[in-house]
């Protein structure tokens, strides 16, 4: 039987970071991706989303920072770069593989499966981020309404709600986003459990150093991650304005209730023909769910990237490390605690390789 020392789950940015940095520690390895070409959860995203849109992207270890043109498709940018870096760092990605479940065995290892495919190991770094995973909430009505219903994950772009008088449903950035793009094609309503906090301060190193630690110390405690949005609040950027002249964003509170032809609160109705559910995601870890790794708060419990329930475990790209920065440094930090477990394991220590 072929016993690997860690299975990587996962080829976005997260991934490749913990691919690189075991690779280079000479950790003998595989990474198993879902998708049948590289890009991660980049090459799903909507067509409208340009580079300009997403700031850049950090650039992954021992790599250049992409500087496509700011126009340029994110959905192809990046996947591009993905591409390359597989390519130029001989990463060892098989796909298309999508893992259905990770099992312990008796004998200390781990089962990673995937159909009739298996995979043993005796650590695994988990990298799924949260794309498989829309959430969409429960609305009493909903399954009967009239109109189309798409998700942020398959936004079919502005053209498919023109005419069509639009529920937006969500307080994050993805919501404000498409609201900019749908709002100036037709009639649009904006939709939110809490009121928006807006930003009026620069999102400088320091306050994303603080975002950071207050998302590492709720996964620290066990607790499911929170969205980022929830801590840095939001922002319009110039693209929006025009949505912002017509009064895009002036937001109601969530309705009770669907009704095939629109939606109602307690005291008002307003009719609809669409409605866009930028409500996000949830962490792809279910097939995770055999090792009991959730804590009774709802969330896996972190220190660092270790999973405390069970040290054989990193998850990266899984709450503070949900970005494309802190996928980088997940992946350094997720490698060193590969090889802590192995060396614990093994019954010995290489300080070496721990310092790397």
């Amino acid at each position: 039987m072929e016993v690997y020392d860690s299975v990587v789950i996962g080829a976005g940015q997260a991934g490749l970071s913990a691919s690189y940095h075991l690779q280079r520690r000479d950790v003998r390895h595989v990474v198993l991706d879902a998708d049948a070409a590289p890009g991660g959860a980049w090459q799903h995203r909507w067509d409208s989303l340009s580079m300009a849109d997403v700031h850049g992207v950090a650039a992954l270890p021992d790599s250049a920072r992409p500087e496509p043109d700011g126009g340029e498709r994110a959905n192809v940018a990046v996947p591009a770069y993905f591409a390359t870096y597989e390519r130029e760092h001989h990463l060892p990605v098989v796909r298309p593989v999508r893992v259905d479940r990770v099992d312990d065995t008796d004998e200390g290892l781990l089962v990673v499966r995937a159909g009739e495919r298996t995979w043993t190991t005796r650590t695994v770094v988990n990298a799924t981020g949260t794309w498989s995973q829309p959430f969409v909430p429960h609305y009493p009505g909903a399954s009967g309404f009239a109109g189309p219903q798409w998700h942020t994950a398959d936004y079919p772009g502005a053209e498919a709600f023109r005419g069509l008088r639009t529920v937006v449903v969500g307080g994050g950035a993805s919501a404000v986003q498409l609201l900019g793009e749908v709002a100036l094609v037709t009639d649009t309503v904006w939709v939110t459990r809490r009121p928006p906090v807006w930003r009026t301060d620069d999102f400088t190193p320091e306050v994303g150093r603080a975002v950071v630690a207050l998302v590492e110390e709720r996964v620290r405690q066990g607790l499911p991650p929170a969205s980022v949005v929830s801590v840095t609040g939001l922002a319009l950027r110039e693209q929006e304005r025009a949505a912002e002249a017509v009064g895009a964003y002036v937001r109601r509170p969530m309705f009770s209730s669907v009704e095939p032809d629109g939606v109602r609160w307690p005291d008002s109705f307003e009719p609809a023909q669409a409605i866009l559910w930028a409500t996000g995601f949830r962490p792809a870890v279910g097939h995770l769910a055999p090792l009991h790794l959730r804590s009774p708060l709802g969330g896996i419990r972190l220190e660092g990237t270790t999973a405390v329930a069970d040290p054989r475990v990193q998850l990266v790209g899984y709450g503070p490390s949900a970005s494309t920065i802190g996928a980088n440094r997940a992946g350094r930090v997720a490698a060193r605690g590969v090889v802590a477990a192995l060396a614990s394991d093994a019954g010995t220590l290489d300080a070496d390789a721990l310092g790397a």
